[in-house]
């Protein structure tokens, strides 16, 4: 590491101390995390493109708001929100309910969207599913809260199908000079607890360098791995501001 890197200061794995909560649900934050979200979403429906039906996880699935926006855009979909936090699940499964009471089926033969999504307390790490589960597996900034993220990686190629799209995708650490002025910017649609908390963010997030080699150790990467398809699994970068490992379905 040369002195232009900023250093990674590690975060707490999990989010469930009732401020944060609130600071990560609070409208202020919610206005800004839409938009951000949607970019995860178009990026996800890209990846299963042609694929009317399946089944996807998203681990770490916090407030599950990308999980919804997901069951709205892929109607004959399932899917499974997991996450360590039960104050997280609870916010999910309350938007669950809302959005079932506001109509959640695309229209008249679609599949109520309480019968296709389900949220659950668990382990991003030690997974309750049987192998080759999913369609997709999905991962939105999760892995800098990690104290071990292989464990995830190793997780996701054990559960999604040989056919499977895969989307990990976390926020980006700048460098040294750098980083005030990018959480400045950034963070710029934040206040309070919810812009400290992007600030340890950042500051707990992976280079690209240093994804690429944990890809490259992990069993998602191509022929080193259990299933030569995954030789697909490439690092991605979103702007300035995010990076993750991409694999379309098929």
């Amino acid at each position: 590491m040369s002195w232009l890197d900023l250093p990674r200061i590690p975060e707490p794995e999990v989010m469930d101390d009732s401020d944060e909560v609130e600071a990560y649900a609070s409208a202020a934050a919610q206005a800004y995390l839409d938009k951000i979200d949607d970019t995860f979403v178009e990026h996800a429906t890209r990846l299963v493109a042609g694929r009317e039906t399946g089944r996807a996880l998203d681990i770490g699935t916090g407030p599950g708001q990308i999980v919804l926006k997901l069951a709205r855009r892929l109607p004959a979909w399932r899917f499974v929100g997991v996450d360590r936090s039960p104050n997280m699940i609870r916010q999910a499964e309350a938007g669950l309910a809302t959005a079932s009471g506001q109509g959640g089926s695309a229209s008249a033969g679609d599949i109520p969207t309480t019968h296709r999504v389900q949220f659950l307390v668990a382990d991003g790490n030690r997974l309750p599913f049987p192998d080759s589960s999913f369609d997709l597996m999905m991962c939105n900034s999760v892995l800098h809260h990690l104290a071990e993220p292989q464990r995830l990686l190793i997780e996701v190629a054990r559960l999604v199908k040989a056919d499977g799209a895969i989307l990990i995708r976390d926020l980006r650490r700048p460098l040294r000079l750098a980083y005030p002025l990018h959480v400045r910017w950034h963070g710029r649609h934040y206040s309070g607890l919810m812009y400290k908390l992007y600030c340890a963010s950042v500051r707990s997030a992976y280079t690209v360098a240093e994804l690429e080699e944990m890809l490259r150790a992990s069993p998602l990467a191509g022929s080193a791995g259990p299933r030569p398809n995954r030789a697909g699994t490439r690092v991605f970068t979103h702007h300035r501001t995010h990076l993750g490992i991409e694999c379309p379905a098929g």
